[in-house]
C-alpha cells in the first residue's frame, strides 16, 4: 500500500492538470505557431513557464486504484500487477481466468 501522502499528491496534481489544460494548450498553440511574430511566442513561452509544474501532464504517474503502486500498472484496468493477479485468481475480473496446466 502506497502512502496516502503520495496518492492524494497524484490527486492533487490530476485536478491541477485539468484546471490549467485550456490556458495551457491555447499558450502551447501559440509558442508553436510560425506565423506569429517571434516577440509574441517568446511572451507566450515565459506565460507558460509561470504556471505551476504541476498542471502539465507529463507530471502524473499511473497508480494502481486499489493500492496505490506506481510500479508495474495496467492503464487498461487502472491496477497493479499484483492486484490484478489476486482479483483474476478470485474471478473477479470478467473474462479473466488464472491459466494453469
Amino acid at each position: 500500500m502506497a502512502k496516502k501522502s503520495m496518492i492524494e499528491r497524484e490527486i492533487k496534481r490530476a485536478k491541477m492538470v485539468q484546471q490549467y489544460a485550456a490556458k495551457r494548450a491555447s499558450l502551447k498553440e501559440i509558442t508553436t505557431n510560425a506565423d506569429l511574430p517571434m516577440e509574441q511566442r517568446f511572451k507566450a513561452q515565459l506565460k507558460l513557464a509561470e504556471l505551476p509544474r504541476n498542471s502539465s501532464a507529463t507530471r502524473i504517474h499511473n497508480r494502481c486504484q486499489l493500492t496505490g503502486r506506481p510500479h508495474a500498472y495496467y492503464r487498461k484496468l487502472k491496477l497493479s500487477r499484483i492486484m490484478l493477479r489476486e482479483l483474476a485468481s478470485f474471478g473477479q475480473i470478467p473474462g479473466m481466468v488464472k491459466s494453469s496446466w
